[in-house]
């Protein structure tokens, strides 16, 4: 019997680094086609069915707004595609406004959208043209996998979209991830719990250096009650509300773990979440400023 046919869909926002992704996925085994317009999808779909050689080999696809006419039509076709019993999963990555400014400065690159094709249309200005592309592509981030790359180096994003498409497939996909507040909120988060509320472990000299997943750190923590209490807490509220997050046919819940300098607690919490949670079968733990040394 001949295996469903599955496919990773890329896409997301301009500058965010679908190029990199698409890199690790290739170097990953990945057959991968870059801004396929999605009208072609189903051809490519039937062409890797009927293959010679029938060599299983995993597929990615990354779509974007190059292929903006199209885009209306994409997520009724994923629908038709996953009816036909084709496995679609996404990945959508992200980037802050700022951050994609700056790297649009640095590349010197035009924007996509920084014309809208017209003739004697005036310049769009760089931000403009991103908010029209957080709108074109705002239903397809709601079905997809969120990474925030803002605050990723290339390496680090490289691991986490290979973390993901391992991840396995048609369960729902919880992720925890450590964060630093004062290097922002993630744009992935789905849900936000901030640590800052229990006691600093930076303040004590021997564990400044150290992280939440050092025995010392730990056990720092596991001697302030509160702490105790906060998880339970949290683990409570998942546990009620995941079976209604999976109902709503949602693919990935991202819950980020905040602290002041993402080190200690929020790294401590997410780690301790995230074993507790080993039941559920689909479950990742990142950690946004530790991976990025």
């Amino acid at each position: 019997m001949t295996a469903p046919l599955e496919v990773l869909l890329l896409t997301g926002i301009s500058g965010s680094g679908k190029s990199v992704a698409l890199n690790a996925l290739e170097d990953a085994g990945y057959y991968c086609v870059d801004n396929l317009p999605p009208e072609l999808l189903p051809a490519l779909l039937q062409l890797e069915r009927g293959r010679a050689d029938r060599t299983a080999r995993p597929l990615a696809v990354a779509v974007d707004v190059r292929s903006a006419a199209s885009l209306p039509h994409l997520r009724p076709l994923l629908g038709e595609l996953g009816s036909a019993g084709v496995r679609v999963r996404a990945i959508f990555l992200d980037a802050s406004t700022d951050t994609l400014v700056r790297r649009y400065s640095e590349t010197r690159r035009r924007h996509p959208l920084s014309r809208d094709g017209g003739e004697g249309d005036p310049q769009r200005a760089l931000t403009e043209a991103i908010e029209l592309e957080r709108r074109l592509l705002a239903e397809l981030r709601e079905q997809a996998a969120v990474i925030d790359t803002s605050q990723l180096r290339a390496a680090q994003l490289r691991a986490w979209v290979l973390e993901q498409v391992q991840a396995p497939a048609g369960a729902l996909t919880l992720v925890f991830e450590s964060f630093a507040y004062k290097q922002g909120v993630p744009l992935d988060a789905d849900l936000v719990f901030d640590m800052r509320v229990l006691p600093n472990p930076f303040y004590t000299p021997e564990l400044r250096p150290l992280t939440g997943r050092d025995a010392p750190v730990a056990q720092f923590l596991e001697q302030q009650p509160e702490a105790a209490e906060l998880i339970a807490q949290i683990e409570a509220f998942l546990r009620r509300w995941l079976p209604a997050f999976e109902r709503d046919q949602r693919a990935y819940l991202t819950v980020a773990i905040g602290c002041t300098g993402g080190q200690h607690r929020s790294v401590y919490v997410a780690e301790q979440l995230a074993r507790r949670f080993n039941d559920h079968g689909a479950t990742l733990v990142r950690h946004r400023e530790l991976d990025a040394r």
